[in-house]
């Protein structure tokens, strides 16, 4: 499959569909998200689709904050690396260009944000 520029909704929504296939299969990181997601994943990827939309084309098709439903997860601070690992492989094996390059940058930033605030809630969470 020859890698093409992120330039449609499509696109996202193979970016999406790819990164999710690792995800569930890596016995590390898979529970986290099959035990909340359960049998919902339809929706989930629907939001995912709105949320890179979002993202990486500036259209408001995502609502919401996607730090809230990720707190009282066992989220555990390796799951970032592993996380980012499965996000950067799909976006490098599938695409190229400034958006490819634009979404492993804000992936990035969102796995060092989230572990640092998910780590200091339950922090202040074990306080109470």
């Amino acid at each position: 499959m020859e890698k093409t520029e992120i330039t449609s909704i499509d696109d996202i929504k193979l970016m999406v569909d790819s990164f999710y296939t690792k995800i569930r299969r890596d016995s590390q990181i898979a529970y986290v998200f099959e035990n909340e997601i359960e049998n919902d994943w339809a929706n989930h990827l629907s939001k995912m689709y709105k949320f890179w939309q979002t993202v990486l084309f500036h259209k408001k098709a995502y609502r919401g904050s996607p730090l809230k439903p990720h707190l009282d997860l066992p989220i555990k601070p390796e799951h970032f690396g592993i996380w980012l690992k499965h996000f950067e492989g799909t976006v490098n094996n599938l695409f190229i260009g400034d958006i490819a390059e634009n979404a492993i940058d804000k992936a990035r930033k969102m796995a060092q944000m989230f572990q640092l605030k998910i780590s200091t809630y339950k922090s202040l969470s074990n306080d109470i």
